[in-house]
């Protein structure tokens, strides 16, 4: 089974435990596209919390109907994606640079669920670059900051501001994002809240104690995770 296949067996399963009249967060990204799509197949009378526009517009187009944090603060259940995941739940996030609003959703919610495939599932964190969202004023000043925290925590690694058609890449919520490649990280939960308390950083990619469950897909089907 190829990762897309999986990826969409993964997204499948997650739409499939959906129940009607749910208000449900939508990720973003490919593996995220793949459950709105298995979402809208299934016809049912939901509410949509999209994280970004890329996944309002889809799930526009396939029919599902829309709504905001703004109306809807609290949410049933999140389906989304992640770049990495650890036994302990714990994930990075971000390559899409949706971070910020995917952490809001997914903390709004009484459950996340993440959708993967097998290679998203890691012994230790920091493989997949860390994304940091930091304030546009003053990028140097806290990638200063950012370079003092991974000092501190004996980490080394690489931080390359995110550019895009050849301009730093701005987020939907008007932020850059710094992504570091770290190899490992030994201790997310210390690097969490470090960085949280970092002026100029507005979010991690790091989303600690939200995701409750995971579909995880392989060759051999569609497991399901449950965090203790």
């Amino acid at each position: 089974m190829s990762v897309e296949s999986q990826k969409k067996a993964a997204a499948e399963e997650a739409a499939r435990h959906i129940v009607d009249g749910a208000v449900v967060g939508l990720g973003t990204g490919s593996t995220a596209n793949y459950f709105i799509q298995a979402l809208a197949n299934r016809k049912l009378n939901v509410t949509c919390i999209p994280t970004s526009k890329a996944s309002r517009e889809l799930g526009e187009k396939l029919g599902l109907k829309m709504g905001s944090l703004e109306t809807h603060p609290y949410i049933d259940v999140t389906v989304d994606g992640a770049d990495e995941f650890d036994a302990d739940f714990r994930l990075i996030k971000g390559g899409g640079g949706a971070m910020l609003r995917e952490k809001l959703v997914a903390s709004s919610s009484r459950f996340m669920v993440v959708i993967a495939d097998q290679s998203k599932q890691v012994k230790t964190l920091g493989k997949f670059p860390l994304p940091i969202e930091v304030s546009m004023f003053g990028v140097k000043a806290t990638a200063w900051k950012i370079e003092r925290a991974f000092e501190f925590l004996k980490l080394k690694g690489q931080m390359t501001l995110r550019v895009r058609d050849g301009k730093p890449f701005v987020t939907e919520s008007g932020n850059a994002i710094i992504d570091c490649a770290l190899g490992a990280i030994p201790d997310p939960d210390k690097l969490d809240g470090i960085l949280n308390n970092t002026p100029g950083v507005i979010e991690t990619g790091l989303f600690i104690g939200i995701c409750g469950v995971v579909y995880l897909a392989s060759d051999k089907g569609v497991k399901e995770l449950k965090r203790a």
